[in-house]
């Protein structure tokens, strides 16, 4: 049951924090953020957002998107050394913040990110005596590489063991797995990595997870929970017209069965596992499209494409945001395939919007959001044969796949979203006894 939350008595100046955002990055975070910002200005809020991008040399950039003001700061190119380097200090982005948080004058941030941002922004908020709220939006505040997935052996990681498994990792990201001698030298950066960024969820308003499994995992990683509330997150439901492409649908009755997988190419997506799985399948009787930017990982993608043994399947490329609901449209399940701790999953409540069941891992907070058997399928995650006997089934008994799309339940909206968010920020604002500073 959700609960309801009153909108504010008026209206507020909302500064949200992110490390990147649309349209050169498109993931889960950036698309969540830019839905909640334009979603709390149609409700009449002075909304910002501040991000980081790469560029050459140092700059500011702003822009209107929908009436939402967007901050564009760079200093360089984003790499993965330099990202890291920034959590400690980058005077350009201290700086670019510095004067972004004087001329919008927020009542409330919200950092939705911080990888590639110094911590010295979450200090600013405090020296100001504003409130914040944060969105756990994967694991990254307790582990470096964000997503509790070692670089060392691709393995699900329990978090820190002294720092020095986290030194292994940061070791085999720089291509020097095995320097062993090195990991004491660089597990104490580790360290104060976590305790620099424990301060900063320690001293916001609010935590923020969208998931029942992300606040029992920050509390197995021994990070602050005693103020973090779950919150689901809500969609961008289709519009008038795709609604009616979508009722448009029809069951499915016959071969070959429409499998889509929409998504990052990246191996803690587990792609190599569908197209493992699907290799299986009689190529007449079952299709898959894979949706997905092949840029960021363009070796992982290389592999996906030697490994397919079959013309059953096909690349579908990076998925233009207002094509999302045709491919929908198409499909008659959707894969999710993941080996990591999904935190949420916005693609499978999309495709639930769509009417489309999902066959997904039984891992971190999917779960939540598939019942098997039910509206869907789960199978052991990092499992392709499992996977494969799942799409089999549908294959031998096509009636449940159509069961299984009946049972879907309504998906909740980010305007439902925004109403709890709104009771989030009422409260913080309210609760602080802290007065904005004058300029």
């Amino acid at each position: 049951m959700l609960t309801y939350h009153p909108q504010p008595s008026k209206t507020m100046r909302i500064l949200h924090v992110v490390h990147q955002y649309p349209p050169e990055h498109t993931g889960g975070t950036e698309y969540y953020t830019q839905w909640l910002t334009q979603a709390l200005q149609r409700r009449q809020h002075q909304v910002s957002i501040f991000h980081r991008t790469s560029g050459k040399s140092s700059g500011l950039a702003q822009r209107d998107e929908a009436g939402v003001t967007v901050w564009s700061a760079w200093d360089g190119s984003m790499t993965p050394n330099g990202r890291f380097r920034s959590t400690f200090s980058n005077p350009h982005l201290n700086q670019a913040f510095s004067q972004i948080l004087a001329q919008t004058q927020p009542q409330l941030i919200h950092l939705q990110h911080l990888m590639g941002l110094p911590v010295g922004i979450a200090r600013q908020i405090d020296r100001a005596g504003l409130p914040y709220v944060v969105t756990l939006h994967d694991y990254w505040y307790g582990c470096a590489n964000a997503q509790l997935i070692t670089n060392y052996d691709n393995t699900l990681c329990s978090g820190p063991s002294r720092w020095l498994n986290c030194a292994h990792c940061a070791l085999a990201r720089a291509g020097k797995p095995d320097i062993v001698l090195a990991r004491p030298l660089i597990a104490p950066l580790l360290a104060a990595r976590h305790y620099l960024l424990r301060r900063v969820l320690e001293k916001a308003a609010v935590l923020i997870a969208p998931s029942t499994f992300v606040k029992q995992q920050y509390a197995a990683l021994g990070l602050p929970t005693g103020h973090m509330q779950v919150v689901r997150h809500g969609i961008e439901l289709p519009d008038e017209t795709n609604q009616q492409l979508l009722h448009g649908k029809r069951p499915y009755a016959d071969p070959p069965l429409q499998i889509s997988y929409i998504g990052g190419l990246s191996w803690q997506k587990g792609v190599h596992l569908l197209v493992t799985a699907v290799n299986q399948l009689p190529a007449t009787e079952a299709q898959l499209i894979i949706y997905g930017d092949p840029e960021p990982f363009p070796e992982y993608v290389a592999t996906l494409k030697q490994s397919i043994a079959q013309n059953n399947i096909q690349f579908g490329g990076k998925l233009a945001r207002q094509d999302l609901w045709q491919a929908l449209a198409k499909t008659d399940v959707l894969v999710v395939p993941s080996v990591w701790y999904e935190t949420s999953s916005l693609i499978i409540q999309e495709a639930q919007a769509a009417g489309v069941p999902v066959i997904a891992s039984n891992i971190g907070a999917i779960p939540e959001k598939v019942t098997d058997g039910v509206d869907g399928l789960l199978f052991a995650a990092n499992d392709s044969q499992a996977l494969y006997n799942s799409l089999l089934s549908l294959l031998q008994q096509p009636e449940k796949l159509n069961e299984m799309r009946d049972n879907i339940q309504p998906v909740r909206s980010i305007s439902n979203h925004v109403d709890e968010i709104e009771g989030i920020y009422e409260t913080a604002v309210r609760q602080s006894a802290r007065a904005i500073p004058k300029s």
